[in-house]
């Protein structure tokens, strides 16, 4: 399984959206109804996937109680069946699976060492 995608939570969303445009140029695409931020460090594809490989784009919201730190976002086959092996092996959900749009199901995680993580599943 792969890392695809990271998010950065903030205290005042437009504040640090100016911040990662202007120190690296990333351009951000609002996405009001769903109260996040599409960051993409990179060109992208009709997709909306990087065309160039190797690298990955990522979004920013609004800091909550279980996403206080920025996240690394883990692509996998069967969102179910990674949740079941993650509370197998010492860790915890702390967000169940929920879709986003018709482009995939997320959920969050916390590792053994209590690290704040994502899980990705591709609906398509």
């Amino acid at each position: 399984d792969k890392v695809v995608h990271f998010e950065i939570p903030a205290d005042d969303v437009a504040r640090a959206e100016n911040f990662y445009s202007k120190v690296f140029g990333w351009k951000l695409n609002k996405v009001p109804e769903m109260q996040y931020t599409i960051v993409h460090t990179v060109e992208v594809d009709d997709k909306y996937m990087p065309k160039e490989v190797g690298v990955i784009n990522g979004g920013m919201m609004k800091r909550t109680n279980e996403i206080k730190n920025p996240v690394i976002t883990i692509n996998v086959a069967n969102i179910d069946k990674a949740m079941e092996k993650i509370k197998e092996h010492g860790g915890k959900i702390v967000k169940n699976k929920f879709e986003v749009g018709d482009m995939g199901i997320a959920a969050y995680f916390q590792d053994t060492e209590k690290n704040i993580l994502g899980l990705w599943q591709n609906l398509k």
